[in-house]
């Protein structure tokens, strides 16, 4: 009947932010003297724009030589972002991952989608539980291309045989959210576990 909403039956979860807890100033207030300091860093060397393009594919160690030759007097700082790169996780977000596994346990289908540079998402796999849940991720480093971009999620679609209407997407960002309802999915902007966690009621997914 015309203007009825698909039943939601499948999560589609970012994972950064919303499942791990990724932020490269765990590392860098480690290596830098206060919190001026590691701002500067992020936001004039190692910048949002820099890592984002290890999320469309290019390799990490070649970014980090690069920058390293154009900023030579950072050059350690720099390197620090491959060499120490699992010192920028504080680990699972505890909430998510129990959500993750209350969904497991009534077999409600979860998958993950991903900007996360190729080569570093094995050591995260190996790292955190709750992303071997999943039935399947896709990776952007792995794609060649990246969030907000609807390519990444016409992939998804595509590879594991989802529908958009009936598929929950959870995200931080507000233009990945954005893109995905243009697509048709069901979006969360995630703000904590337990605001997703009543949405996941509200949906039926999960008992009240």
């Amino acid at each position: 009947m015309a203007g009825v909403t698909p039943h939601v039956d499948t999560v589609v979860w970012d994972l950064g932010a919303v499942v791990i807890d990724w932020d490269p100033r765990y590392l860098y207030r480690r290596l830098l003297s206060d919190d001026a300091a590691v701002e500067a860093f992020l936001d004039e060397v190692c910048t949002p724009a820099w890592h984002h393009r290890h999320d469309e594919g290019r390799p990490v160690a070649q970014g980090v030589a690069e920058l390293a030759e154009t900023h030579p007097e950072h050059a350690t700082l720099i390197r620090a972002y491959v060499d120490r790169w699992d010192e920028m996780f504080a680990g699972e977000i505890e909430g998510s991952a129990a959500l993750i596994e209350a969904l497991d346990s009534l077999r409600v289908p979860q998958f993950g989608l991903t900007n996360w540079p190729a080569e570093m998402f094995p050591r995260a796999l190996a790292r955190f539980p709750s992303l071997r849940v999943l039935r399947g991720v896709v990776v952007s480093g792995e794609e060649g291309v990246a969030k907000p971009s609807p390519e990444v999620f016409h992939r998804l679609l595509d590879r594991f045989g989802l529908d958009a209407s009936s598929s929950l997407f959870v995200d931080d960002a507000p233009r990945n959210i954005d893109t995905a309802a243009a697509l048709g999915f069901a979006v969360h902007r995630f703000s904590t576990p337990a605001a997703f966690r009543a949405r996941l009621v509200e949906e039926g997914l999960l008992p009240g």
